[in-house]
């Protein structure tokens, strides 16, 4: 390797790897010098209002689709139709969480200019490297198998199309979404921002035909407790669904290179930015999640029809109690969830490889090797609403392996500099990496030893 170095400090070798890696992840493109202009202008505070935060918009959206893909569906409608409003505060909890796990992995990739799969390459030992490069693929194989099952439920509901044909159409899908980052990650956004905006406007139509129960969501927001194995395993896979490891490597990437900071003040006001961007976009992701479980609670709990457990019931029952609209508009918002997510766990992926063990796949290769496992859920007619629950569990099981190595990394001033986390900090987001993992082997304790 050259000894040659850039203005970052970093081996001219490992700036081009971090350059391509942070392209295919969704940085900034050469040729959006618009972009990276109206960003300076906000740095240099020549812009004022919502024009100054305008141009670092975006990371956190991309993000933000893993919080509400189908996944999210299929757990928070059956808590709903099962508990009622009980486990609300779980998905408050998760998405707080979310919060400031989003945000610590977008300052790791400011800070440091490198993503948080990079940083572990880095400075863990390369048998470290390679287990969690291991785990990492295994919840984005279990990641794609939520969000194209979800997509393809969404047209078989739809337009009648069976699973397996609507499983092909949507990886087919996110095929052309993914194609949309050679033309800039602006209009990816776009794209991922406005199926963002048909999940929240779906389900804000669907809230207003609940008739919801304001007592009973406040108990359920304020009031913690669990009923039975089932909610324990419906309380994990919210988690699983809402704090999705997947998306904690990826966020880093999107923020390493897409608006860099000349000095600590700089990506100081940088990190200001993209709080904000979390804020905003984790915000609207909580209040669809919330609002999935309000629907679910006061049609179908409320209304008698608790045995409704799965995404398909969710349609009828909509059909049922509601209208036909209403069920169209769900399933619209389910396939809109879809689409985007699978992509996102496409490019997350793709960090995950090139970051820990310093290899690359085309990403549409990458895109076939996870869609596969989809696939054969769809093709063996397993359940899909089940499948979709399992899945979350999974990404739960797999969050500390990623929450742990970004809180280690944050907390080191040699990796982070003036960014680095306070002692404060650092023991708030140690005891929430210790609640996700002892609700974790709670859950074990509940399935396999009561």
């Amino acid at each position: 390797m050259s000894g040659r170095t850039t203005a970052t400090g970093a081996p001219a070798e490992l700036e081009r790897e971090r350059e391509e890696i942070a392209a295919e992840a969704g940085a900034v493109l050469p040729g959006e010098a618009m972009v990276a202009e109206a960003a300076q202008r906000s740095l240099d505070g020549d812009r004022r209002g919502l024009a100054r935060l305008w141009p670092f918009l975006g990371p956190a959206f991309i993000a933000s689709v893993a919080y509400i893909d189908p996944g999210n569906f299929a757990t928070n409608i059956a808590s709903g139709a099962q508990f009622g409003y009980s486990l609300l505060w779980v998905v408050l909890a998760a998405n707080l969480i979310a919060m400031v796990v989003q945000t610590q992995s977008a300052k790791l990739g400011i800070a440091t200019g490198r993503n948080l799969p990079e940083l572990c390459r880095e400075r863990f030992s390369r048998r470290a490297s390679i287990g969690l490069w291991i785990q990492g693929e295994l919840v984005a194989m279990a990641t794609d198998i939520a969000e194209v099952v979800g997509a393809a439920l969404g047209l078989h509901l739809l337009f009648g199309i069976p699973l397996f044909p609507a499983g092909l159409i949507a990886g087919a899908g996110s095929f052309a979404i993914l194609a949309l980052q050679t033309r800039g990650v602006r209009k990816l956004e776009a794209v991922i921002a406005a199926f963002v905006g048909v999940v929240v406007a779906a389900f804000v139509f669907e809230v207003f035909h609940s008739n919801p129960d304001p007592r009973g969501i406040a108990e359920g927001l304020l009031i913690p407790g669990f009923d039975g194995t089932e909610s324990v395993l419906l309380a994990t896979g919210i988690l699983g669904a809402t704090v999705m490891p997947h998306v904690v490597y990826l966020h880093s990437a999107l923020t390493q290179s897409r608006v860099v900071g000349r000095d600590e003040s700089e990506r100081r006001r940088i990190l200001g930015f993209e709080k904000a961007d979390v804020i905003i976009a984790m915000s609207l992701a909580g209040l669809v999640n919330m609002s999935m479980v309000i629907v679910a609670a006061g049609l179908f709990n409320a209304g008698g029809l608790t045995g409704i457990d799965s995404i398909e019931g969710a349609y009828e029952g909509l059909r049922q109690t509601v209208s036909d609209n209403s069920a169209t508009v769900f399933g619209v918002a389910l396939l809109a969830s879809g689409l985007a997510s699978t992509s996102v766990g496409t490019m997350a992926g793709q960090v995950i490889m090139q970051g820990f063990i310093r290899r690359r796949i085309p990403l549409n290769l990458r895109r076939l090797i996870t869609l596969a496992p989809a696939l054969v859920v769809l093709a063996v007619g397993l359940d899909p609403t089940r499948a979709l629950v399992v899945s979350q569990v999974v990404l739960s099981f797999g969050i500390p392996f990623a929450l742990i190595p970004l809180l280690l990394l944050a907390r080191r001033r040699e990796v982070m500099g003036a960014l680095v986390n306070p002692g404060w900090l650092t023991a708030i987001a140690s005891a929430l990496a210790a609640m996700i993992i002892a609700l974790n082997l709670f859950l074990l304790q509940q399935l396999f030893f009561a």
